[in-house]
């Protein structure tokens, strides 16, 4: 048998290592309770829920998806907990844990099996692992849908890689059923098709005419209409069910310019919290008196770095590619079709942040190096911004421990 590779190694040590961290942030949500947060009426006082996995239940899971806590993969994830732990909420907590340790390592693996940069890769995980924003989508029992449908995104993007190596249509429907695994926990999914065409610019490079798996844009672009069709299959369903249960918003209610100000300015304000995520809250209601600049703000915020990332789209492909993830990640849950009475979300950044952290993992570093001519600076900065964010998020994962 062969000696594992020095790569092999590396990523091994840091797969356990991010695992770790995971484990230090969120070890308390063991002897945390369900919070009245939803968590009673999703699951608690939910008999479909509590009678674990039977054949009724699973009927249910699927007569009733997208109508509340998600798709129906994540009825079924509740309904598993049940059967296996009971009612007891640490273990129920512990298994959304588990899927965000399991997600920080597959951030890791597919993106250093993408770019073959395993350190600037770690460091998009590290910062996955323990952002604060994230801290609601793991340690809020009723948000399992995050990380769950996040799994199957991830390992959508495995098979994607994959499939380019090597194509062939046993492997695309491997693409096509994590896909839609992944749409069956959360329709967030949805966008994904797309961004496996930006994986096509930055890092697959398929574009290239010597690069393996080279194909012209069209042919890409027809490749991904299939699981383009799946997701939109998948969108209407939610739509449709989301109207059933009157949780969709209408334009009497909330006028589309409304909408896109509220959508203009989240994007802004998400940026903002990801770079310093103070004022963390549960629910951000819409202001009652609406300034018009941060709209502005956000507008051009949107317009001048998509212009900017343009520009650098060749030789520096990864902005385009990091920002373009973040915008269009965040779509499908901007406000422009409004569920639910909230301006916005730190659940809804779990996903659309990796752009974001792609363009720090990649660009920071070489800034850093200019500026102070050292590299060991970037390293040091890295750990000490990994470390703020991990000792911010312990303490916002605190406020979850009881309703």
């Amino acid at each position: 048998m062969p000696a594992p590779s020095s790569a092999f190694k590396r990523l091994l040590f840091l797969s356990i290592g991010l695992a770790g961290l995971v484990a230090a942030v969120y070890a308390p949500v063991r002897h945390y309770e369900f919070v009245t947060f939803d968590d009673y009426a999703f699951i608690v006082d939910n008999p479909q829920v509590t009678a674990g996995l039977t054949t009724e239940s699973v009927r249910w899971a699927f007569a009733h998806a997208y109508d509340a806590a998600g798709g129906p993969l994540t009825w079924l994830s509740h309904m598993l907990d049940v059967a296996i732990f009971g009612m007891a909420p640490g273990s129920h907590h512990l298994q959304s844990v588990l899927l965000h340790a399991v997600n920080t390592v597959l951030v890791l693996l597919v993106l250093a099996g993408m770019t073959g940069a395993i350190w600037r890769s770690a460091f998009v995980a590290a910062l996955f692992a323990v952002h604060p924003l994230h801290v609601e989508s793991v340690a809020w029992i009723s948000e399992r849908k995050d990380v769950l449908a996040a799994m199957f995104w991830l390992l959508t993007m495995w098979a994607y890689v994959r499939y380019v190596r090597r194509p062939d249509l046993l492997r695309y429907g491997v693409v096509a059923l994590m896909l839609t695994l992944g749409l069956l926990a959360k329709p967030m999914v949805g966008t994904l098709p797309v961004i496996l065409l930006l994986l096509d610019v930055w890092p697959l490079e398929r574009g290239k005419p010597q690069r393996p798996g080279r194909a012209d844009w069209r042919a890409l672009v027809i490749e991904k209409i299939p699981l383009l069709a799946i997701a939109a299959g998948f969108l209407t369903w939610t739509l449709v069910a989301q109207r059933g249960i009157g949780a969709v918003v209408s334009l009497e209610a909330l006028s589309l310019p409304a909408r896109l100000a509220n959508a203009l300015t989240s994007l802004l304000a998400y940026i903002q919290k990801l770079i310093w995520p103070s004022g963390l809250a549960v629910f951000y209601p819409f202001p009652r008196d609406p300034s018009i600049w941060l709209p502005m703000a956000g507008a051009s915020l949107l317009l001048g770095v998509s212009l900017l990332a343009w520009r650098l789209r060749v030789g520096r492909a990864h902005v385009l590619v990091g920002w373009l993830w973040y915008v269009v990640t965040l779509i499908p849950v901007i406000g422009l079709v409004q569920v639910g009475s909230h301006a916005m979300a730190d659940r809804f950044t779990y996903l659309p942040a990796i752009g974001l952290f792609l363009i720090v993992a990649w660009e920071g570093p070489e800034l850093l190096s200019k500026v102070f001519r050292s590299r060991h600076v970037s390293v040091a900065a890295g750990l000490a911004l990994v470390l703020a964010f991990a000792v911010v998020a312990r303490r916002q994962v605190g406020y979850w421990q009881t309703s």
